[in-house]
């Protein structure tokens, strides 16, 4: 669809977005990319391109919102998960006051175009948000009061909201959001009359103007190549004048993680974020993962399933105790995900990584259900009054309640195709029949799958809450499944506490979740923060919302040596487990070297900041 604009926009319009199909790749050949001045990276387009747009609901790589691909545009500052700890971006650095968040620029960024990065660009990209509530932006602006640009241009203060303070959805902000250029980006729109919605289904080019070390060189539904930008003001900053060692980092598009596994093991892939099952059989093929033995992968993402607490009988806290203790935890990690996967304990804390200093084993052997225990699980049954009815050989016939009546059966929802979801899913059933609850699987298409999620309509679903490590794990794992902030009855969308637990207008709704949630993100003291919690997880194991199953890593980590080497790993962790695209791991590109040339142009192990 032609979009009509004034005369005067016509230039600019023109010269930053396409508002036709993908540019087409003519006369490109394998000589285009030469192997050992490209990096081809995997797990991220699953189909032909539609949109550059970082304002757009859903773009294309390497413009992702939520999973910041720094390559294109540029975040303040980036998140190493390894240590907890944020790294400088576009910001130099940046200081938790107690009523703000200051970030100091960075004084040599700059965009494309040659433009400084200025605090207004800052300011401009957050009060998108404000103004536009169909933004990603908009969900950080209840937590802000205001944002405060300096006169020296160079410095922003984050105000916090002073009914609400909570720093850590702010630092998640920061690590999260590309900064855009407001000279470009504010006349756009006011040629569009301000509406965001015909700004966002715009299609930038290859011209878009963004600070990233690359810009886009073509794209096809076969492929997205992008090309280095010498120029990128990055080079002085963190890399002591080098330039990225890859030419093109190039993203192709298979059609599914089969397709991904082959290509690194032909070696025509460098790295992916692809599921491979059975990675140590494709180690012959110079495919390798952060470690050399199991669990293989960093874990940083806890799946669960959503247990709807409107529903009978899985509102009754005795049947989801005994759900938690019915399901065989080793064989969903042995045989559903390939050993990937540490042992799972009860909670919502990650017992490893920077969050394990909250765990407490303790707490977890006294008040967790999260142990494959069969007898415990039948005794929480019969504690709740249910009674299992066997056939004669010993298949359940059906679960009775208290009164005698039948309990109806509760179906378990995941995206069909989903290979690794699919097998969890038949272990938990067979697992939950075992002990007497009459469960069935239920596969749906990804359409019918997410708004299954946000109205409610499941009794058992399998998702991921706040997938992506982030500053503020795991209090946001906590608030993505117990606030009760956004409610809503079963019927109406909500999109964090999927399962609508501790209704606050029921007789049971227990406020000291919300009490604890609301009073961590303000804690400084670290004594006060572990007890806080400690009792935010002792509850969780007591109230059973969510049964947690497995550990999966936010992306996983593949990559092949046969062309290019120096991925870090988990006996050389220069850098996180992250492909070279994608937040941090984007450094990982002045490290690289093609296999058989010496490493003497780049920058030694540990001097990047």
């Amino acid at each position: 669809m032609l979009i009509r604009t004034p005369r005067r926009s016509f230039l600019l319009l023109s010269s930053l977005v396409a508002l036709a199909g993908c540019r087409r790749e003519t006369g490109e050949s394998d000589q285009t990319f030469p192997r050992d001045q490209t990096v081809y990276v995997g797990g991220f387009q699953w189909g032909p391109p539609s949109s550059f747009n970082p304002l757009a609901t859903a773009p294309d790589w390497p413009c992702m919102v939520g999973n910041s691909h720094n390559l294109f545009y540029e975040t303040l500052l980036v998140f190493n998960t390894l240590t907890g700890e944020m790294q400088p971006l576009l910001a130099q650095s940046f200081q938790v006051e107690p009523d703000a968040i200051r970030v100091v620029l960075q004084p040599s960024a700059r965009f494309s175009d040659g433009s400084p990065v200025t605090a207004d660009d800052v300011k401009y990209t957050f009060d998108l948000g404000r103004q536009h509530k169909s933004l990603r932006l908009a969900a950080v602006w209840p937590f802000l009061q205001e944002i405060e640009a300096g006169a020296d241009g160079k410095s922003v203060r984050f105000v916090l909201e002073r009914a609400r303070p909570n720093p850590l959805v702010v630092l998640d902000a920061l690590q999260e959001t590309y900064i855009l250029p407001r000279h470009v980006i504010e006349p756009l729109l006011a040629s569009l009359g301000g509406d965001m919605n015909e700004l966002g289904k715009l299609k930038f080019d290859e011209r878009s103007i963004g600070t990233g070390p690359y810009q886009m060189h073509s794209y096809s539904a076969e492929k997205i190549a992008t090309v280095r930008r010498d120029d990128y003001w990055g080079n002085d900053v963190f890399f002591g004048g080098k330039r990225a060692a890859a030419k093109y980092v190039v993203h192709p598009v298979y059609k599914s993680n089969d397709h991904y596994s082959v290509a690194l093991q032909q070696g025509r892939l460098d790295a992916s974020s692809s599921f491979i099952p059975r990675i140590w059989l494709k180690e012959k093929k110079g495919v390798r993962a952060w470690l050399d033995r199991a669990p293989y992968f960093a874990a940083s993402a806890m799946p669960v399933v959503w247990i709807n607490h409107q529903r009978t009988p899985t509102n009754d806290v005795h049947f989801r105790r005994a759900m938690a203790f019915a399901i065989q935890y080793d064989d969903i990690r042995e045989l559903a995900v390939s050993g990937y996967s540490e042992p799972v304990k009860p909670g919502l804390v990650l017992p490893f990584g920077f969050e394990g200093k909250y765990y407490s084993e303790e707490d977890a052997q006294k008040y967790g259900a999260s142990f494959y225990d069969p007898v415990r699980a039948r005794a929480e049954l019969a504690a709740g009054g249910y009674q299992p009815i066997w056939g004669p050989n010993g298949e359940l016939i059906e679960t009775r309640d208290r009164s005698g009546a039948r309990v109806r059966t509760v179906y378990i929802k995941s995206p069909t195709g989903w290979t690794d979801w699919e097998a969890a899913v038949r272990i938990i059933v067979r697992s939950l029949r075992a002990v007497g609850i009459d469960a069935r699987e239920r596969f749906l298409d990804a359409s019918l799958y997410w708004p299954a999620g946000y109205t409610g309509d499941f009794d058992l679903l399998l998702g991921t809450p706040a997938s992506a490590p982030t500053p503020s794990k795991p209090w946001s794992r906590f608030d993505f499944v117990l606030t009760t902030q956004d409610f809503a009855p079963e019927g109406q969308k909500v999109y964090r506490n999927l399962g609508r637990f501790n209704d606050p207008k029921a007789p049971g709704y227990v406020p000291r979740f919300t009490e604890l949630l609301d009073r961590i993100p303000t804690l400084t003291d670290p004594a006060e923060l572990l007890a806080a919690y400690r009792e935010l997880n002792v509850l969780v194991m007591v109230h059973q919302p969510v049964l947690q199953f497995v550990y999966r890593p936010d992306q996983f980590y593949e990559f092949s040596n046969r062309v290019w080497q120096g991925f870090p790993t988990a006996k050389d962790p220069f850098l996180p487990p992250q492909i070279p695209s994608s937040r941090l791991g984007t450094r990982m590109l002045w490290q690289l070297t093609p296999v058989g040339q010496q490493d003497l142009a780049f920058l030694p192990r540990g001097t990047q900041p």
